[in-house]
C-alpha cells in the first residue's frame, strides 16, 4: 500500500468509517453532557482534538523506549499531562468557557478513545502516521460535537453560536444567529434525553448514507434484471 493511499485510509477511517462517536460510540459522557450549544461542542472538540494529536505524537516518538509491561501506565500519564496543560491554558485564556465546560475538560483523560488510539495505533506506527490518525480521529469527534450542538441549540433555543463571546471575545457577540424570532424553545432538546435522541438521529443518518452508498456500489447481474 502506497503512503498516499495509507494516509487517505487513515483519514477516511477517522472522519467517517471508524468515527469515534458515530461508530465506536466512545466518549459519550462529555459528548452528551456539554453539546447543548455549538460553542460548548466546539470548545470541548478542540480540547479533545489537541489531546489525541499530542498524545499520539508523543507515544509514537517514545514507542521504542517503553517496555511492554508498563506501556499502559505510561500512556495514561502522557494523556493526563497533555490534558492538564490544555486545562491550564483554557483556564488562562478562555476562563468563562472553561467554567461552562467544568469537569468535562479533565475528564478527557478518561476518554477511552484517546488511550485506544495510543495503544492500537500510535505505539505501532510512525510519528507522521500517528499525527494523521490523531488529526482525523480528533476532527471526526469534534465535528460530531459541533453538529450535535447545532442541532440541539437550534431546536432548544432557536439560535446558533449563542455565547460565542466565550471563545471569540467581543467579536462573538456579532456571531450569534437567531433562527426564529421570539422562539419559546423546545426544552427536551437541551436536556440529557435530547442529547441521546440527537446522537441517535446522527448515527441513523450515517448508517442510512453508508447503506445507500453500498447499494450503489453493488452491480446487479444482467440475468437478475
Amino acid at each position: 500500500m502506497s503512503t498516499e493511499i495509507q494516509y487517505r485510509k487513515i483519514t477516511n477511517d477517522g472522519l467517517w468509517h471508524n468515527n469515534v462517536a458515530l461508530v465506536q460510540i466512545l466518549g459519550l459522557c462529555p459528548l452528551l453532557a456539554v453539546t447543548s450549544t455549538v460553542i460548548n461542542g466546539l470548545g470541548l472538540g478542540i480540547a479533545t482534538l489537541l489531546t489525541v494529536v499530542l498524545s499520539n505524537v508523543i507515544v509514537s516518538t517514545i514507542r521504542h523506549h517503553v517496555k511492554p509491561e508498563v506501556r499502559i501506565p505510561v500512556f495514561v500519564l502522557i494523556i493526563a499531562s497533555v490534558v492538564t496543560a490544555i486545562e491550564l491554558a483554557m483556564s488562562a485564556y478562555f476562563y468563562e468557557l472553561f467554567k461552562v465546560l467544568g469537569i468535562f475538560i479533565p475528564l478527557i483523560v478518561t476518554n477511552c478513545a484517546i488511550l485506544g488510539r495510543a495503544e492500537a495505533f500510535a505505539s505501532k506506527n510512525s510519528v507522521k502516521a500517528s499525527l494523521v490518525d490523531g488529526l482525523s480521529m480528533g476532527i471526526g469527534f469534534a465535528l460530531v460535537l459541533v453538529v450535535l450542538g447545532a442541532l440541539r441549540e437550534a431546536l432548544g433555543m432557536g439560535t446558533l453560536f449563542a455565547n460565542a463571546q466565550l471563545m471569540f471575545g467581543e467579536l462573538g457577540h456579532a456571531m450569534t444567529i437567531t433562527l426564529i424570532d421570539e422562539y419559546r424553545g423546545f426544552l427536551l432538546a437541551i436536556l440529557p434525553p435530547g442529547a441521546f435522541i440527537g446522537l441517535g438521529l446522527l448515527i441513523a443518518v450515517k448508517n442510512a448514507m453508508d447503506e445507500k452508498r453500498s447499494c450503489k456500489g453493488v452491480k446487479v447481474p444482467i440475468s437478475a434484471r
